[in-house]
């Protein structure tokens, strides 16, 4: 077997252990079926990157295997025929629809099923207009039960496919970014080096993973800011904060740099007390705090400094398929654990209007003992002119 097919055979692997573990999950809310319609979370399970399907996982198949019979059902349209009998593994029966793939649901679970049972739905993802069509179309025995989250909480543990393509969408990221900077900024307008960058990320494979953010002076204490048409001037801070998509896994990084010596001393003040928080907040993060309790480790070294005000968001958050996803680290967040395999932004921020803003962002992986990082630019408050 070639590289190229031991790649697709390990991909099918992954699928068929992931439907598995959440045909494991289906029993404790007694579901015959769960209806899987978010397009990411499709992609999950089989490996379709189509853009238009439906997955019925039934909650008594047996265990997956390369050669068995489809027990699960795999819904699109014609567009991709060809396209999901090469992604999607034979553990689905596929089945090419030529009307709304919501009406052949109904009918996939009678032929399935029988008339009745407890199909289970995310109601996070399913519109009302979508819901109210579901049940028009199924019989009345069937129950609708709402169940959102269920594929999204095997998504939040990463395994070790999954770490690796994050980690290389990260290091491209990072080369990426290199390549702009030695270009310079000062002189350069905000969107420029915006659409500089993700054209940088094009061209060595990937996609961004959202619109980069490029904001210098007192643009930077807008912490989602908009790249303008306006020059960066000198002896300012410029925020970056920008992510490659590759292979279907997102990174996420944030630096804050100078353009000259010449910033004020208050700019220098607040990038090293950020720099320095965040560097405990890495240290902090491992499995068993939570994100609440990770959130307050930086927070306070962040009020202590009279600067608790001018961090409003959360710690950070999951990455993986999408660029945000679980867990949160926040004040919200939730006593919930992190798990071995989480992979989490630390990204504290203060943002001083009128003045300026400072965001360090890293990307890592939660381990048993400790954490892994995932990017590797450096920190030390740097000067691009």
């Amino acid at each position: 077997m070639n590289a190229r097919g031991a790649q697709a055979q390990a991909g099918v692997l992954d699928a068929i252990e992931r439907v598995d573990r959440l045909v494991a999950d289906l029993r404790e809310p007694e579901l015959d079926v769960l209806l899987v319609a978010t397009p990411v979370n499709v992609r999950y399970l089989t490996g379709f990157t189509g853009s238009n399907a439906l997955l019925l996982i039934a909650a008594d198949a047996p265990a997956g295997g390369l050669d068995g019979p489809g027990f699960h059902r795999f819904l699109t349209d014609f567009r991709y025929a060809t396209q999901s009998a090469d992604q999607v593994p034979d553990v689905f029966a596929r089945e090419i629809v030529h009307d709304k793939l919501l009406d052949a649901v109904a009918q996939a679970l009678e032929d399935a099923e029988g008339d009745a049972g407890r199909l289970g739905f995310d109601d996070a993802g399913l519109t009302v207009a979508q819901h109210a069509h579901l049940r028009e179309q199924l019989p009345d025995a069937w129950e609708l039960v709402p169940c959102g989250g269920m594929v999204e909480r095997l998504r939040a543990i990463k395994d070790p496919g999954e770490i690796a393509r994050i980690h290389a969408a990260a290091e491209l990221a990072d080369e990426a970014l290199g390549h702009i900077l030695e270009r310079g900024l000062a002189g350069r307008t905000e969107r420029d080096v915006a659409i500089d960058l993700e054209l940088a990320m094009r061209r060595l494979g990937a996609e961004p993973s959202f619109p980069s953010i490029v904001a210098s002076g007192a643009h930077g204490a807008l912490p989602h800011a908009e790249a303008r048409a306006e020059r960066i001037a000198r002896d300012v801070l410029v925020t970056i904060d920008w992510g490659a998509l590759h292979d279907g896994y997102c990174s996420d990084c944030t630096r804050t740099y100078a353009t000259g010596e010449g910033i004020s001393a208050r700019a220098r003040e607040v990038y090293e007390l950020v720099r320095s928080a965040q560097a405990q907040g890495l240290a902090a993060v491992r499995a068993g705090p939570s994100g609440v309790e990770l959130d307050a480790v930086v927070r306070e070294i962040i009020e202590e400094a009279g600067y608790g005000e001018r961090f409003g968001h959360g710690l950070g958050h999951g990455v993986g398929m999408e660029v945000h996803e679980g867990p949160r680290l926040s004040r919200t967040a939730g006593d919930d654990p992190l798990l071995e395999g989480n992979v989490v932004t630390v990204e504290p921020g203060v943002y001083l209007p009128g003045e300026c803003g400072v965001r360090i962002e890293d990307l890592l992986v939660v381990r048993a003992d400790g954490h892994e990082v995932l990017t590797g630019l450096p920190k030390e408050l740097t000067v691009i002119s």
